[in-house]
C-alpha cells in the first residue's frame, strides 16, 4: 500500500483493515482533523459511506443500521465537540448492546492542553459506555505500528460484537497535512512491500468467539423445574440485535408448547410476529380469536387478573410493560433470568437465578433433553398435566376478551366519539407490509404498541431505543434501520421526538430512505398525564406538558417531504396509501393527551372487568 505521507497511510491502513474485517458501512460528519480518515472511507468500494452534517443524527443513524443488521457500523468525525455529540447515541448502543465502532479524529499530543483552537480531552471520552477504548499511535511508516494498527483494528471489530455486543472507541490523532499531499520522503517506496502496508488475506487477526451454554448438569435442573411447575410462565423482554439473530423464535413457541407455558412476548422482542404465530378457532381459522395458542400480547391490561406463576423462565431486557414487571415482583415463583454475558437487567431485584448462557442454546438444550426424556422428572417425553392446560386457557380466555374490547374501542365510530393514539398504534401493526421494519418512538408510542400491537403472523422487525429509553435521535435511528434492508419502513413518532430529531430527517434525501412516518400530535409531553403531577397545575402545563403549538406542515416541506394531516377515522386509508407509494409520507394525527389518556384508563378498567368477570363465570360454571 502506498500514499503520498504518513496521515494518508495511516487512514488507508486503518480502513483497509477494517473492510478485510467485515465492515461494509459507516457515517461521516465533515471536518478538517479527520480529513484522513474521511478520505479513505470515500475511495473504499467495499463499504458504504453515508455523509451527515449532524454529528449526533449521524451517530443514531449509524446506530439504527447496526441495531437493523447486527453488525457494527463506523462513526467518523472531527475533534472537539463534534466528539460529544455521538456520546448520546453511545450511551444508548451500550444500554442495548448495538455493535458501533466510533472514530474520533484528535490533535496530535503536544497540542492538548496548550489552548489550540477545537481540541478538548477526548481520551476515554465516553467512559465505561465503550467496550473497549484505544488511542492510537501518531502515523509514521513503521512496520511494527502499522502491524500494531492493524491489530487494533481487528480487535476493536471484534470488540463490538463480543459476549456483551456494543460501542467500542477508537481516538485517532493526527498531525498536517491531513490532505493526500505529496510529502517527499514521508512513506518510503520499499514499505509498499512490506507485510505490515499490505495486510493478510482477510482480517489480520481473526478472533473466533464460542457459545455460552450451560452445562448438562445446571440443563437438566432447570427442566426438571420447569417440568414440575403447575403454572410455568416464558417472559421475552426487548431483544439485543444478537438475540433475534440468535432465538429462533418456532424453538421457543415448540418448548412452551412442550411445558404448557403460555409466552407474553414484548413487540421488541422479536417473538410478537412472525411466521411461529398461530391464532387458531376451534374451526381451524386462523383470524378466529379462539383457540390456545402460546404467544401472548395483550397481558399488559389483564396480567393482573392471572394467578401469579410458580417458574418464570425469562429472555431479553426488561419488558416494556409496568404491569408485567410488578406482577412478576409480586410473584413467589422460581425467577430464571437468561442473559449470554451474565449481567443483571431486573430492576425489581425479585429474580431467583442467573444463567449466564445464549438464550438460544438454552432453548436447544431443553428441547434436546425433552427429546431424549433426559430430563429426570416424572412426566416422560410429553410434561403437560391438566393443571397446565387449564393455566394457559386462563391465558386464552383473557387474550380473547382483551382484543374483543380493543377491537371494538378502535372501530371507526369509537373514533370519531372518542379518538386515542392506541387505535393508529393498532392499525399500523395490524396494516404494516409483511416483511416490514416498524421503529417506535419512545414515550406512549411504544407504551401503545405493547398494549395494541397484536401478534400477527407476519414478518416484522420492531424496533425501538430502549435501551436508554430517550426521545432523541429517534427518527435517524429509524432512518439508519431504513437504509441496512429493502423491507418497508414505517415510523411511529410522537411530536416532540419528531421536532428533538428533526435534523436527522435530512438522511431522507441524502442517504436514500423512504418511509411511511406515522406523526402523533398532541402538542406536548402527553406521558406526564400517567403520572402525579398531572394534578399539579400549576406547573404541569408548562414545565412538564409543555405545549409548542408547532405546525410541520412547513417543517416537512423543509425536507421534502409529502405531508398529509389525517383525522383518526381516517388513518387507515392514508396508512395504506402511504405504504403503496415511492417516496416519504408525514401522516400527522392530532389528538388531545389528557382524553387519549383517559381513553385508555376506561379500556383498561373494561378489559379488567371483563377479564374478571370471564374468570368468575368459569369458575362458578366448574362448580
Amino acid at each position: 500500500m502506498t500514499a503520498p505521507n504518513r496521515a494518508t497511510l495511516w487512514g488507508r491502513v486503518l480502513v483497509d483493515e477494517l473492510a478485510n474485517g467485515g465492515l461494509e458501512a459507516v457515517c461521516i460528519a465533515p471536518g478538517s482533523r479527520s480529513t484522513p480518515l474521511t478520505v479513505a472511507f470515500a475511495e473504499h468500494a467495499e463499504i458504504d459511506v453515508y455523509s451527515h452534517l449532524d454529528e449526533r443524527s449521524a451517530a443514531y443513524f449509524a446506530l439504527g443500521r447496526a441495531r437493523r443488521t447486527g453488525e457494527p457500523t463506523a462513526l467518523v468525525c472531527t475533534s472537539g465537540t463534534a466528539a460529544a455529540n455521538f456520546h448520546p447515541a453511545v450511551m444508548e448502543a451500550d444500554r442495548a448492546r448495538v455493535p458501533l465502532l466510533v472514530l474520533t479524529a484528535d490533535r496530535p499530543p503536544e497540542l492538548r492542553d496548550s489552548g489550540a483552537n477545537q481540541t478538548v480531552d477526548q481520551v476515554k471520552l465516553y467512559g465505561d459506555a465503550v467496550r473497549w477504548y484505544a488511542e492510537l499511535p501518531e502515523p509514521e511508516p513503521d512496520e511494527r505500528k502499522i502491524r500494531s494498527l492493524r491489530t487494533t483494528a481487528a480487535r476493536a471489530l471484534s470488540e463490538t460484537t463480543g459476549v456483551a455486543p456494543g460501542p467500542v472507541h477508537l481516538n485517532c490523532p493526527f498531525r498536517k497535512p491531513l490532505e493526500p499531499i505529496d510529502v517527499p520522503g514521508d512513506v518510503p517506496d520499499s514499505f509498499a512491500e512490506t507485510t505490515a502496508a499490505q495486510g493478510r488475506d482477510g482480517s489480520f487477526v481473526e478472533t473466533s468467539g464460542g457459545t455460552r451454554t450451560l452445562d448438562d448438569g445446571d440443563l437438566r435442573t432447570l427442566l426438571r423445574t420447569l417440568e414440575a411447575a403447575d403454572r410455568p410462565l416464558l417472559v421475552a423482554g426487548p431483544a439485543d440485535p444478537a438475540d433475534l439473530s440468535r432465538l429462533e423464535p418456532a424453538a421457543v413457541t415448540e418448548l412452551a408448547d412442550r411445558l404448557g407455558a403460555p409466552v407474553l412476548a414484548d413487540p421488541l422482542s422479536g417473538l410478537r410476529f412472525g411466521s411461529h404465530i398461530e391464532r387458531k378457532g376451534t374451526d381451524g381459522d386462523e383470524s378466529a380469536t379462539g383457540g390456545t395458542r402460546s404467544v401472548y400480547g395483550g397481558y399488559d391490561a389483564y396480567v393482573t387478573e392471572i394467578p401469579k406463576p410458580d417458574v418464570v423462565l425469562r429472555v431479553g431486557a426488561s419488558p416494556t410493560s409496568k404491569p408485567l414487571r410488578h406482577w412478576l415482583r409480586d410473584a413467589d415463583a422460581r425467577q430464571f433470568l437468561i442473559d449470554p454475558a451474565g449481567a443483571w437487567r431486573e430492576a425489581t431485584f425479585t429474580a431467583t437465578d442467573l444463567l449466564a448462557a445464549e438464550p438460544g442454546a438454552v432453548v436447544d438444550g431443553l428441547l434436546e433433553a425433552l427429546a431424549d426424556g433426559d430430563s429426570g422428572g416424572d412426566r416422560g417425553a410429553d410434561p403437560r398435566a391438566p393443571s397446565d392446560d387449564a393455566w394457559r386457557a386462563r391465558f386464552d380466555a383473557a387474550e380473547r376478551r382483551h382484543w374483543a374490547i380493543r377491537d371494538e374501542a378502535v372501530a371507526a365510530d369509537a373514533l370519531e366519539e372518542a379518538p386515542f393514539e392506541g387505535a393508529v398504534l393498532a392499525s399500523v401493526f395490524a396494516n404494516a407490509p409483511d416483511p416490514a421494519t416498524v421503529f417506535v418512538s419512545n414515550s406512549m408510542p411504544i407504551r401503545d404498541a405493547d398494549r395494541f400491537g397484536r401478534p400477527r403472523r407476519a414478518d416484522l422487525t420492531v424496533l425501538a431505543n430502549r435501551g436508554a429509553s430517550g426521545i432523541d435521535g429517534i427518527a435517524s435511528t429509524a432512518l439508519g434501520a431504513g437504509s441496512a434492508t429493502d423491507d418497508p419502513l414505517v415510523l411511529v413518532t410522537g411530536d416532540l421526538a419528531f421536532y428533538h430529531d428533526s435534523n436527522g430527517l435530512l438522511a431522507v434525501g441524502r442517504c436514500d430512505v423512504d418511509a411511511t412516518i406515522v406523526l402523533l400530535d398532541n402538542d406536548g409531553g402527553g406521558i406526564f398525564h400517567k403520572l402525579p403531577i398531572e394534578g399539579f397545575e400549576p406547573p404541569f402545563t408548562d414545565q412538564f406538558k409543555t405545549p409548542h403549538g408547532l405546525e410541520f406542515d412547513d417543517l416537512a416541506a423543509f425536507y421534502d417531504l409529502e405531508f398529509e394531516s389525517v383525522t383518526p377515522a381516517d388513518f387507515d386509508d392514508a396508512y395504506r396509501r402511504s405504504l403503496e407509494r415511492s417516496g416519504t409520507q408525514v401522516l400527522a394525527v392530532e389528538f388531545d393527551s389528557a382524553t387519549s389518556h383517559r381513553r385508555r384508563e376506561e379500556l383498561d378498567e373494561r378489559v379488567t372487568e371483563a377479564v374478571a368477570k370471564t374468570f368468575d363465570d368459569s369458575s362458578a360454571a366448574d362448580s
